[in-house]
């Protein structure tokens, strides 16, 4: 995929642009740092935090209309246009460069901001058009690896280069070769014309930002994930900030470490979107996330407990080799590593999640309200900081254990307000610890709309496991006896459960689950059904009951059968005895999840869909042995 026409060009001109921002706004920081103080009209420290502003600013004034413009014309035109202001933005910059223009190259690095922003929407809405949902996953990864690992190139080649004998001269080349080359590479990103119906809106600064951070608010899930983004930039920016004085002041380290301790971090997250990918098994997996929120918090807490303690004498420092020698911070760099490894694993599916539950013609406002948020948590880290380490007189490894342990309650939070996060975790362990599925034909599930899924029904974890096939929620309707079981019910309760029984038991609960089925798929919604009734006490699939076809006489959706194969004899199965009786005897055992092509509801009935499933089961038994 990484060399496709589709794909390529677009991460070239991806990883230029992020290689190119960093390279420029670093050397600016270094060239103010060490040049005579006499040669800046304003103070040294308040031109490197007005440095760091300018260059946020312009996500808060224009995120808002960038989203709408990347919405509402071709991608690919956008970015084009966009390289080619890069351009001419670096070719001034260039001769600000080298005439040591700072006040002006401070009005170019604010231009580079304006820039970054605008690209910003169309960077991660441009994916779910350009590539298939099986890919996105894979995408965003990239994206990612590529992001921080240009931040990472352009952050130390700056330092190489400024320290150069003829560094402004050579600095000036690079960022106008890496525009021009950035530039070109756009020109050959295949057209991406808007999708849906436009709606422009006229540019307003503060109505535009309030209006499209609304339009995120109004969908729980999209919101939920873009303040968990906006942490993981909170916490990364907090760490990136602090770098030099924990490496200066607690692990008595020169420079070349504090490069050293970056590199390590970024490289980590590199990674981390690296295995996210691999363990996404092709699509948006929202179950991995706690294990990068819990990374988070873990190697915090245990890099914080691993800052040597010895004694070094007055004026000693460590410089790289020395720091890389001594085997007393290998616990340190490892940890810091992870750290950036499970911010990895958290980030990439989020931002998938993101591109595939925003509407088509609204991802690209999605993603600017997600980069509105971003830089305000970003401006909420360093005024924490600065409160803490400044006014109340903080260690930096206590600021760490903070970070470590608000970590641990925005995940309470965000779990809370969205039970299909916590559902995912649950499937995911059911679908890859405990067991190993394997999912045939998740392309059958329509990506949007109204529809039924039918299934045979085998174990009490049937609901789990389908669940993590479909990378769309699914409403599931189930006898009201397995909807009440113990510790299982509160997962059922939070996914929308439906509880039907018997009209003999209880009428008004069969009555009430078809009015329920009924509003569900008038909302679009995905609906999952056991048409047999209840769960399977031989292994074989039973018939079919008439609920089925008088739910499809009311709303005639689409149909996917689906057949569940594996799963007889577990521990939730009514194998040997009944389910949750018998002691386990099976541990990692092949699942299979048989996906059949779509049947139109006004054509087809339960005889018909009990053969599709039974066809698709006795496929499954073939290719599980």
């Amino acid at each position: 995929m990484i060399l496709t026409k589709r794909f390529f060009p677009y991460f070239a001109t991806l990883c230029l642009g992020a290689l190119n921002d960093n390279f420029y706004k670093n050397v600016l920081l270094l060239l103010v740092t060490y040049s005579q103080l006499n040669a800046l009209p304003i103070d040294v420290n308040l031109f490197v935090n007005l440095a760091a502003g300018v260059f946020i600013l312009p996500f808060f004034l224009f995120s808002a209309h960038a989203g709408i413009v990347a919405d509402n014309m071709n991608k690919a035109v956008l970015i084009k246009r966009l390289k080619l202001l890069e351009l001419i933005i670096m070719s001034t910059a260039a001769i600000a460069i080298v005439s040591q223009s700072y006040m002006v190259m401070l009005v170019l690095l604010f231009l580079t901001g304006s820039q970054s922003a605008y690209f910003g929407p169309v960077k991660y809405s441009l994916l779910p058009q350009a590539l298939s949902e099986a890919e996105l996953v894979k995408g965003n990864a990239l994206v990612e690896m590529g992001t921080f690992l240009s931040i990472l190139i352009g952050t130390l080649s700056a330092g190489l280069v400024v320290s150069n004998e003829n560094g402004l001269t050579w600095a000036a080349i690079i960022v106008c070769v890496l525009a021009v080359c950035g530039y070109l590479a756009s020109r050959a990103i295949p057209s991406l014309p808007a999708q849906g119906k436009l709606n422009p809106y006229k540019f307003s600064l503060f109505s535009g930002t309030w209006r499209c951070i609304n339009k995120a608010r109004e969908t729980t899930s999209i919101w939920m994930a873009i303040l968990a983004i906006s942490w993981f930039w909170f916490v990364g920016a907090t760490y990136l900030t602090q770098f030099p004085n924990f490496a200066k002041l607690h692990l008595h380290a020169d420079a070349t470490v504090v490069s050293l301790l970056l590199a390590l971090f970024s490289v980590g997250i590199a990674v981390g979107s690296f295995v996210c990918e691999r363990f996404s098994f092709g699509h948006v997996e929202l179950g991995l996330l706690p294990f990068g929120v819990l990374g988070l918090s873990i190697f915090s807490f245990d890099m914080i407990g691993a800052i040597p303690l010895q004694v070094v004498e007055p004026g000693f420092v460590y410089s790289f080799e020395s720091f890389v020698a001594n085997t007393q911070h290998y616990r340190v760099m490892i940890d810091l590593f992870l750290v950036g490894l499970s911010g990895g694993l958290f980030i990439v599916p989020l931002y998938a999640f993101i591109q595939t539950r925003a509407e088509k013609q609204e991802c690209a406002q999605a993603i600017a309200a997600n980069n509105i948020i971003n830089a305000l948590f970003m401006v909420g880290s360093a005024v924490l900081s600065i409160v803490l380490l400044g006014v109340f007189s903080w260690s930096i490894p206590e600021l760490f254990t903070l970070i470590g342990v608000l970590n641990l309650v925005v995940l309470i939070y965000v779990y809370s307000q969205v039970p299909e996060f916590t559902q995912r975790f649950i499937s995911y362990l059911l679908s890859h610890v405990m067991y190993r599925v394997k999912v045939q034909g998740r392309q059958y599930i329509p990506a949007q709309g109204a529809g039924i899924i039918v299934s045979n029904h085998v174990s009490y974890v049937d609901a789990l496991i389908i669940m993590g096939a479909s990378t769309r929620p699914i409403r599931f309707v189930m006898d009201k006896s397995i909807s009440e079981i113990p510790l299982l019910k509160y997962v059922f309760k939070h996914a929308g459960v439906i509880p039907i029984c018997s009209p003999k038991k209880c009428e008004a609960t069969y009555l009430n689950a078809f009015e329920q089925i009924h509003n569900a798929l008038a909302n679009d919604e995905l609906v999952c059904i056991f048409p047999e009734g209840r769960l399977t006490s031989d292994g074989d699939i039973g018939e079919f009951r008439p609920g089925i076809e008088t739910i499809l006489q009311r709303d005639p959706v689409p149909v996917i059968p689906l057949a569940l194969n594996g799963l007889w004899g577990s521990y939730f199965s009514h194998k040997g005895g009944h389910a949750l009786t018998t002691m386990p005897t099976r541990f990692w055992s092949r699942v299979k999840v048989n996906i059949a092509p779509v049947v139109a509801g006004d054509t087809t009935n339960r005889i018909a869909l009990q053969q599709q499933v039974t066809q698709q089961f006795e496929h499954s038994i073939v290719e599980i042995q």
